[in-house]
């Protein structure tokens, strides 16, 4: 049993490795022509294509249709995608270090293993932004400390941690200082995010996941909590001024440093 379990992960990662391996569907340089050539108010549509690998770094995607596009491993360093349509594309592994996603269309991508930092200490200033943007059902795994997510709508998005088939945990997703003001955030999964001194202030978090999430001196003036879950969850010295709905909030008695959050 053991000798066919190997020999059936060794197919399975060599399925994999290939899939990695083939060719993108176009060049750089031809998505760039077709960049330079588009008119203004006709978005250049990349919709379904395997982009996968490809340096895209600082290019200007006019508002581009992406929709189920394969960008794994794609380098949008400074690149801007405000206002592109990326409903359903996979950007695990996406280096995203200062991208513009204003406003872009992202409900159901994949945003895993991201690609964030130049160095070890997270400098915020190449944090992405997407203010304004819709990551409903978007599934994010990464370090984004200092992300913009002001305005975004977040309805049940996923920014947990993922469980490994063998039980254990990969590594928490990290937004330290973040910024989700007014952002729909509801039935968000949070569980065991790290949202230390993030701003929150006037977000809708009704029935989120906030389960083992540290929100250390966060920011949720106005926030509201209808419903959320906050079992096992970190509060010290977190500002819930103003918060709405707390009191129906699950887990309370769990809450650690409760005492410390100001009210």
């Amino acid at each position: 049993m053991r000798s066919a379990s190997r020999v059936l992960l060794a197919m399975l990662l060599l399925a994999s490795t290939a899939g990695h391996l083939r060719a993108a569907d176009l060049t750089v340089r031809q998505i760039a022509e077709q960049l330079f050539k588009s008119e203004s108010g006709a978005a250049p549509d990349f919709s379904g294509l395997d982009l996968s690998g490809l340096d895209l770094a600082g290019l200007d995607f006019k508002g581009a249709r992406l929709t189920g596009a394969n960008m794994m491993g794609v380098d949008l360093t400074g690149a801007r995608l405000a206002g592109s349509n990326l409903e359903g594309a996979t950007l695990d592994r996406a280096v995203l270090q200062r991208t513009n996603l204003d406003g872009a269309q992202l409900k159901g991508a994949m945003l895993r293993s991201l690609s964030v930092f130049s160095s070890l200490e997270p400098d915020r200033r190449e944090a992405p932004s997407f203010a304004g943007a819709d990551l409903e059902g978007a599934r994010i795994q990464a370090r984004l400390d200092g992300a913009n997510f002001r305005h975004a709508n977040l309805t049940r998005a996923a920014i947990s941690a993922q469980t490994a088939i063998w039980g254990s945990y990969k590594p928490r997703s990290v937004l330290n200082g973040a910024d989700f003001t007014g952002a729909r955030m509801v039935e968000i999964d949070l569980e065991r995010a790290v949202l230390q001194f993030a701003t929150l202030a006037g977000a809708d978090m009704t029935r989120a996941n906030l389960r083992r999430a540290d929100l250390s001196r966060a920011d949720l003036t106005g926030a509201n909590l209808t419903g959320a879950d906050l079992t096992g969850a970190d509060l010290d010295g977190t500002n819930l001024s103003g918060v709405v709905g707390l009191e129906t909030a699950i887990g309370l008695s769990t809450v650690a440093h409760l005492e410390t959050a100001r009210r």
